[in-house]
């Protein structure tokens, strides 16, 4: 190798292992955007139902950008930042947001959105879990007849309200219809409408996904304690793709984007899948 070729190329293994977040891989699930301006975020359930697409759409054609999406639940979301693997996150894990707030490595956490948690199950409802006068005492009764329960099990923002929702019920989870996917929100809501179990499933998958399942209810909803909200988060310590990713924050707080939050499936299944920030904040007190 000619000296000034070998120079330039220790020179780009520098910038590659020097801890800026790195260039999108072949595993990215969506790119969106040709743009100079490049930024990469992790977030689950708002880029499989189709929300991310049209909002990273329309921050990248008017701020030359690029918008590449990574395909993940809440707590491999945030390690995936951690780890500066992207420049930021859309999570609903609320404790573990605030707690990598604490520890000095994240930071920008804002609302941006919500949706609801909702619990499924079979039409005869063997639990009686609509009678239940919270979603903790729905997971008492769950509990107590040894029904199938479908569980992500995978640190997800839905697996750790799950998981808080046993802790309010002073209960461990694990019997034989206990069932645990170690997968996404579409695929263990699939596997428990195979299996006639109950689900804590986000209201927007449930919504979008409602005609593919057709043993699942909406059995279960209401409350503070089944608020799911979005917030976004950045490393405190920048990547090149930090500022970038800080602006398609701001935009997901403007008016265009929260009116696109708000209108988000009302043509393609007749009502909202999303509320907006106001509304959001309005009824949770974090």
């Amino acid at each position: 190798m000619r000296p000034v070729c070998f120079a330039l190329a220790l020179l780009l293994s520098a910038v590659v292992l020097s801890g800026h977040a790195q260039a999108p891989d072949p595993k990215a699930d969506a790119v969106w955007g040709s743009g100079a301006n490049r930024f990469s975020l992790a977030t689950g359930s708002p880029g499989e139902l189709g929300l991310l697409e049209q909002l990273a759409t329309t921050f990248a054609s008017e701020n030359d950008a690029t918008v590449i999406w990574y395909k993940a639940g809440s707590g491999q979301a945030m390690k995936l930042l951690q780890e500066r693997k992207v420049d930021m996150v859309l999570a609903h894990a609320p404790s573990a947001e605030r707690k990598a707030i604490a520890d000095g490595w994240a930071t920008g956490r804002r609302l941006v959105g919500s949706n609801e948690f909702w619990i499924v199950g079979p039409a005869n409802d063997p639990a009686k879990i609509a009678g239940a006068s919270d979603a903790a005492d729905a997971f008492r009764r769950i509990h107590a007849a040894k029904a199938k329960l479908v569980s992500r099990g995978d640190n997800s923002g839905t697996h750790q309200k799950e998981m808080s929702l046993w802790r309010a019920a002073k209960l461990e989870p694990g019997w034989d219809g206990y069932i645990v996917t170690k997968d996404f929100m579409t695929a263990s809501m699939k596997r428990a409408d195979v299996e006639g179990a109950y689900f804590l499933t986000d209201s927007s998958t449930f919504i979008a996904e409602k005609r593919n399942m057709p043993n699942l209810r909406l059995l279960f909803r209401g409350g503070e304690m089944l608020a799911n909200p979005y917030h976004t988060l950045y490393l405190a310590e920048p990547t090149p793709g930090t500022p970038t990713a800080r602006k398609f924050g701001d935009f997901l707080l403007s008016e265009r984007a929260q009116s696109l939050m708000r209108d988000f499936g009302k043509a393609s299944h007749g009502e909202p899948m999303y509320n907006d920030a106001a509304t959001t904040a309005r009824t949770i007190t974090d």
